[in-house]
């Protein structure tokens, strides 16, 4: 049998130490992202976009109650986040259900002058980039 997902990445889980706080932050911008809740238990939850889950769980064996995004371990997720105008409002609507951004004074250009995405963290210190990734309309030169 062919697989053709051979390498895909299955699933991401991350441990949070608030579950409740977890669930509006993640599940507000995974929803708006296309994903659908997949799964939910007393101690998690997780969300689902084609082959793809996210899961957030307060595990009871934490060794710490702080996630440090600058820390050895996960850095950040990024995620395609549609059009420049998409990435825009997501990022001007985050600070209404836990997300801050970061770099404001490299907007939207903080990964570089081709890169436009916006770079938000949550209120437990997870970090996650919007990435522009539709094609622009461009204008003809008879529309300019």
């Amino acid at each position: 049998m062919n697989d053709d997902t051979k390498g895909a990445l299955h699933h991401i889980e991350l441990w949070v130490p608030n579950l409740k706080r977890a669930k509006e932050e993640w599940g507000w911008i995974l929803s708006r992202l296309g994903y659908e809740i997949y799964q939910n238990w007393g101690s998690g939850i997780s969300w689902r976009l084609g082959p793809t889950y996210i899961v957030v769980e307060e595990s009871p064996d934490l060794s710490s109650r702080e996630h440090q995004r600058t820390a050895p371990g996960l850095n950040h997720l990024a995620f395609k986040a549609g059009s420049r105008e998409g990435v825009d409002a997501l990022a001007g609507e985050g600070a209404h259900h836990g997300w801050s951004p970061l770099f404001v004074d490299k907007y939207p250009h903080a990964g570089g002058p081709e890169h436009y995405a916006a770079y938000l963290v949550n209120s437990d210190g997870f970090e996650l980039e919007l990435v522009a990734t539709a094609e622009e309309p461009q204008l003809h030169p008879q529309n300019a």
